[in-house]
This record gives structure tokens, sequence and C-alpha cells, in this order.
């Protein structure tokens, strides 16, 4: 049942004038809807054990029935899930979550050490604020918190001070709250440049343009930096370590928030957009530069994938199922600049991951995948025999078989980008897809005798066991883009809302008529050496 919360507010819109980004006149035909209800029964299945054995604590271990605290402790899972209840109808569940999160102390965590500063703000400050936003604004002590823990997680822009006239420029991936310090170390494009959409909004519903600034501060100097970014950065020097490039973790909603933020504030500063296109098209531009560099297809089967590029400059044939967010964000950035030529790549990388589920015997997808292409099979890791007699049939190999609740690369990913390609074109195969892996779900994740779902220690071998674990991302991501997927398309319409990068919705502006952006280019700066010490990964790092 719809929330009658959101109907009320007249929250299931039909498109704006401007560009939009769904296929006018868009339904699901009657044939597919009761999986909706199949993705909303995963979803209260799965809450019900976690309010069982957890309730309080980030996660629930479904093997061990009991609960972990590596998010802080403050509850992630019901703050992650609160707006996913409004989007399902699923008042009580919200309510109860509403009075939870109501009481939540930030000023203090209670699982002790450092909190990441990324993690916290997809999570906890988006989900608080949307939820706020889709409750109709009725309840104001949502973004008192989402404040409280903003102004705590401000201090790690603290000792970014390369330079004197220019404090606080980038943010440090990590804080000690007991004394607002924090962690002095390398940190990764996506954590200190995805955290735009969620402080923007609390600027507009403070009233403080304060937060916004802070971080759209930080994104635009990572841009001016370079087209397309590497993957480490120090905010102690402002400079990138090393030269890997890629749209895997550690770089993934870095490039999605450059687009997003564009869409979501409609600002005529152009440098978000510009930066997104050169980092997405050639050597000219972002996404100009992955189409030319690295854009690849496998000699078996012709699938398309995103390759890395590693310190060195060599192309790694790998995937990750965390990369394949991209197909989503390249749909939507392909109909906001009514460009088809990235509209019709985007379904093909789409097509590319989905082939990574159905090549297992799950039907669900791996971790980490490797390609081979005309121009080699390098990953920086010895491919293996087994490995080339899979590719052989399926196209790709496995580097890491294990499945953890992801929508985007990790289950998630992927079935964002399913969600994006239906509500964009229309075809039924997407439906059809998204029905196979609740599917899967359901035949594959629900451990004997225990409760909830976990995840797989090997997609392609299910007699391999489970890890014990039920991400707070299931409730907020996985299940929401399933449920969605299969909802009347006008509900959280895209040409309404913009999703972080935890699938929580925020309501958009009318669109712009165009996001042509202004066409100059941004100056690619050599990158110095990477220096962390650690070795580069042979996929990318989730």
């Amino acid at each position: 049942m719809r929330s009658t919360t959101l109907i009320a507010l007249g929250l299931c819109s039909c498109a704006l004038a401007g560009v939009t980004v769904q296929k006018p006149g868009l339904k699901v035909p009657a044939q597919y809807q009761s999986n909706r209800a199949a993705a909303e029964k995963i979803f209260t299945t799965s809450y019900s054990a976690y309010k069982e054995f957890a309730f309080g604590h980030d996660e629930l271990l479904p093997i061990s029935k009991t609960s972990e605290d590596d998010l802080g402790g403050w509850g992630a899972s019901i703050v992650d899930a609160m707006e996913s209840k409004l989007v399902m109808g699923l008042d009580d569940l919200f309510n109860e979550a509403l009075n939870f999160s109501s009481h939540i102390d930030f000023s203090v965590i209670p699982a002790g050490g450092t909190i990441s500063v990324f993690e916290t703000t997809i999570r906890f400050v988006g989900g608080l604020l949307s939820a706020f936003e889709l409750s109709g604004q009725q309840h104001p002590i949502l973004v008192t918190k989402a404040k409280q823990v903003a102004d705590k997680m401000a201090f790690a822009w603290i000792g970014a001070s390369f330079q004197s006239s220019n404090d606080n420029v980038l943010p440090y991936g990590h804080i000690d709250f007991s004394d607002n310090s924090p962690d002095i170390a390398v940190t990764n494009i996506a954590e200190a440049g995805t955290l735009s959409l969620e402080w923007f909004k609390l600027s507009k519903f403070t009233g403080n343009a304060t937060y916004g600034d802070l971080t759209m501060k930080s994104v635009e100097f990572i841009a001016n930096l370079a087209r397309l970014a590497a993957r480490f950065i120090d905010p102690g020097t402002g400079q990138f370590d090393g030269a890997y490039v890629g749209w895997g973790g550690g770089s993934d909603s870095y490039f999605e928030y450059l687009l997003k933020y564009a869409r979501l504030t409609n600002t005529n500063n152009n440098i978000f957009i510009d930066t997104w296109k050169a980092s997405s098209i050639s050597s000219q531009t972002a996404i100009d530069s992955s189409i030319r560099t690295l854009l690849k297809t496998s000699t078996v089967g012709n699938h398309a994938y995103l390759a890395d590029q590693d310190d060195q400059g060599l192309i790694r044939h790998v995937g990750s199922h965390l990369a394949c967010f991209y197909a989503g964000n390249w749909l939507l950035g392909g109909k906001l600049l009514n460009n088809q030529t990235i509209i019709n790549i985007a379904l093909q990388l789409n097509d590319g991951c989905w082939n990574t589920y159905a090549g297992t015997d799950t039907g669900i997808g791996p971790e980490g995948f490797a390609f081979i292409s005309s121009d080699g099979n390098f990953t920086g890791d010895t491919v293996t025999a087994d490995e080339i007699a899979f590719y052989n049939t399926h196209g790709f190999y496995i580097t890491s078989s294990d499945y953890i609740q992801r929508p985007e690369g990790k289950q998630f990913s992927l079935l964002e980008s399913n969600f994006y390609a239906w509500r964009v074109t229309g075809d039924t195969k997407y439906l059809d897809r998204a029905a196979a892996a609740i599917a899967s779900f359901n035949k594959f994740l629900p451990p004997p005798d225990h409760v909830g779902f976990a995840s797989l220690n090997d997609v392609n071998n299910p007699a391999a066991g489970f890890i014990d674990v039920m991400e707070s991302f299931w409730f907020a991501e996985v299940l929401k883009y399933l449920y969605l997927t299969f909802d009347d398309p006008s509900h959280i319409s895209l040409d309404n809302y913009v999703f972080n990068t935890e699938c929580h919705p925020f309501k958009a502006p009318p669109a712009l008529n165009s996001y042509s952006g202004s066409g100059k280019l941004i100056p690619q700066k050599p990158f110095k050496a990477h220096t962390t010490g650690s070795p580069l990964p042979a996929i990318s790092p989730l």
C-alpha cells in the first residue's frame, strides 16, 4: 500500500517542463506488478529479523543471530531504512524509526574509535534528510539530528591547510568525535567528493549555507586538478597520490555526484557538468576520456566494460559490481545532455554488467571480475587456466566470488542501473532481470535454520556457505531499487528526484531545458607517484 503521506503531499507528480529522463507515459505491465509486493516482502522479512536480534545496532548478523556496530553504533539499519518505509507505505515502521532517530546522540560514537565521514554522510545525513522531505517536512527533529552529526563531521576539514589563503578545502576520511580530531591520512576522491548532495540539502533545510559551501568547494578543488581525477588524494597537500584512474570503488561516487549535483541544484556553475562530461567522454573531456581510454569490449561475447588505468598508465581489464553503477549514471547524464551516444553506450555497459549475473550458478553477480579484450588481459594478477576456461564460456571470469548485498556492484549497483534502464527505455527485459534477481535472492540468500538474508561466499557455488552480515544498504538501496523498478514510474520519478549514492531520494527543482555546460576544458595536470605504501589492488577497491 502506498504511503498516504506521499499521496497527500502530491509527490507522485508527472514529468516537469524542461529536459526529461523517464520515458513519457511509462507503465508497469500487469504481469510484472506482483514483483513489487515480492520486493516488499523481502524487506519486511529482513527488517523483522533485524528488529528481533539487532534493533538499535548498526547491522544484523543473521547466521549468529547477533549484531555488529561498524558504522558508529547509532542504529544504521534503522536510519538507512527509514525513508524506504515511507516509499513502501510502511507507516508504522516509519514512525518507529522516527521515534528511535529522534533520540540518537550524535555527539559521541557508541562503538568507539573513528567514523567514516563518507559513510556517515550518505547513510545518516542522507537518510534523515530524505525522510524529512518525503514525510512532508513534518518532523524537524530529523534535520536537527542531521545537523548534529554534520557539525561534528565538519572538523574533518581541519588540518587541510595546504594553502594559507584557502584552509579546509578537502576533508580527511575519518574522524574521532571524542576530541574532534581527523585521522590524518591519504583519502580518495569518493570519500572527499561524495558529500555535496546531502550537505546542500542540509543548508537548504537549516538556512545555513556553510554546509553546502564546504562540500561544494571540495568538489570544485578536485575538479580543478584534473578532468579525469586519480583515485587517491592527500588533503594535507591538496595533490593526487598516484595516477590510478577508474570508475570503481574509491572513485565511483565522485563522478556520480558531479552530474547529480548539477541536476539537484540547477547551479549556473558549469564546473560540475563540464567535469562529468570530461570524465565520461574524450581526452578532451571526463566522459570523453573514459570512452576513448577505458571503454573496452570482451573478445568473447562482445561485452562492454570500463577498465581501470593504473599508476604506470597500463590498462587493467577489471570490473566490480560496485562499478556497475556507471551505466545508470551515464543514462541519467545522456538524457540530461540529450546525447544518444552516451545513452547507447550506457545500455551496452549495463548489458555487460548483467552478463556477470547471468553467468553464475546462483544468478547473482560476483564482487570482482575481469575480461580479455583485443588489447590484452592484464589485471595485475596471473590469469589461471580455470579462469580462461570460464571466460571462454561466459565472456568474463571471476576474481572475487563473494556477494555482499549491494545494488550497484555487489548487487545494488547493477540493480540501480537496471532501474534506470527500465525508467529510461521502457524495455521489459529490465523487468525480467529484476524479477530474476528477486527469485535468486529468495532462493539463495536466506540461510537455513537462521534469520533474514545473508551474503554469499561464492556466487558460483552456493554450497560454499554464507557471509554472516545483513548490510544496512540492503534496506536502503537493494530492496528499494527493486521495489521502485516495479512501482508506478510516476512515484519517485527520475524527472522529479535525484538519488544520493545510498538511494535516498531528494526532491529536485524543475529541470532546465539544457545541462550542456560551458564546453570549457579543465587542464589535465600530471599525476604524482603513488606514495601510500600499499600495493594497488588487481580489482577496483570496494
